[in-house]
């Protein structure tokens, strides 16, 4: 477990610097394209540095706000829900972490996570639609999951990746429109930045949903096993997680909240039912087959 700490806090700050690395990048080929001149592409790649250094800043500090706004969760106290909060005070108390925020987010589909940027600063969020259908030990269970990622961790990586992805494609559409506006009037005539721009935009396009794939499977399958495994340990009972998992698998109605920056933070992936290339969906799937977990979880009673 703290091998495992240890690696989620080096792999943030490798991807903070890829991220700003990326950036530098972007900077450059957008300053040679609309000033076609090396020097102000150098300058425009300063530029766009020092805009990647604050947002990883401000990403490091409200990520876990930004994935809590994007799911619209509301922040309960104890008089709002005393089991729920009892559940996950107790647990915390076991887990040796401070109680973590609580959110309750409005939607039927049955699903949960956890985000923040470490123990201190932490939340947990579960819709209503799991709150309603679980039992004590399953509501139990889940929320021994969601703690295990805050103790381990995960969610500073995880909330870090939503923002840092939302931002590529940003970048991506920003470029996409550059290409049809064009750029500086007195340059349009010689059409070679024109190209350019419209090659870079071609290319971030094509790079941005792969970089951001890349990101999502930067979040490893196996810290879902980990926190399935630490869960158990911390309720005594992995059945709870079980029975809980089994429920959230039969259920199919989408999270209309989720969305592919986000589904990796969820206990379970929210997109697992989209329809298309599903094998595609599985192969680069952030989340272990949930039968195998579920496996993996009645097997430690053996």
């Amino acid at each position: 477990m703290y091998t495992q700490i240890d690696q989620n806090k080096s792999n943030t700050r490798i991807l903070m610097y890829l991220f700003i690395a990326f950036f530098l990048l972007v900077g450059y080929g957008f300053g040679y394209a609309y000033t076609e001149s090396q020097d102000a592409a150098i300058g425009f790649m300063g530029i766009f540095g020092i805009i990647a250094i604050i947002y990883a800043g401000v990403s490091y500090f409200a990520a876990g706000k930004i994935a809590l706004s994007i799911t619209g969760a509301t922040k309960i106290k104890k008089e709002d829900n005393p089991t729920l909060y009892r559940t996950v005070e107790n647990l915390a108390i076991a887990a040796g972490v401070p109680t973590p925020d609580i959110y309750l987010i409005n939607d039927t589909a049955l699903n949960a996570f956890a985000t923040g940027r470490d123990p201190k600063h932490a939340s947990v969020a579960i819709t209503k639609g799991l709150l309603d259908q679980l039992e004590k030990p399953e509501l139990e269970g889940v929320m021994a999951h969601e703690l295990s990622h805050i103790q381990n961790f995960d969610i500073r990586l995880q909330s870090i990746t939503v923002a840092l992805i939302g931002l590529i494609a940003l970048i991506s559409d920003i470029f996409l429109r550059s290409m049809f506006y064009g750029r500086r009037s007195d340059r349009r005539s010689s059409g070679k930045g024109s190209g350019l721009l419209i090659l870079i935009g071609i290319v971030l396009a094509i790079l941005s949903p792969i970089i951001a794939k890349l990101m999502h499977l930067a979040i490893s399958r196996q810290r879902e096993y980990l926190a399935d495994a630490s869960g158990a340990l911390l309720t005594r009972y992995p059945e709870g997680l079980a029975s809980a998992l089994e429920k959230i698998k039969a259920d199919k109605e989408p999270l209309e909240a989720a969305n592919k920056a986000t589904a990796h933070m969820y206990i379970e992936n929210p997109l697992r039912n989209e329809q298309g290339m599903k094998w595609m969906n599985s192969l680069f799937s952030t989340h272990p087959d949930i039968n195998d977990r579920i496996a993996r979880l009645r097997g430690m009673v053996q």
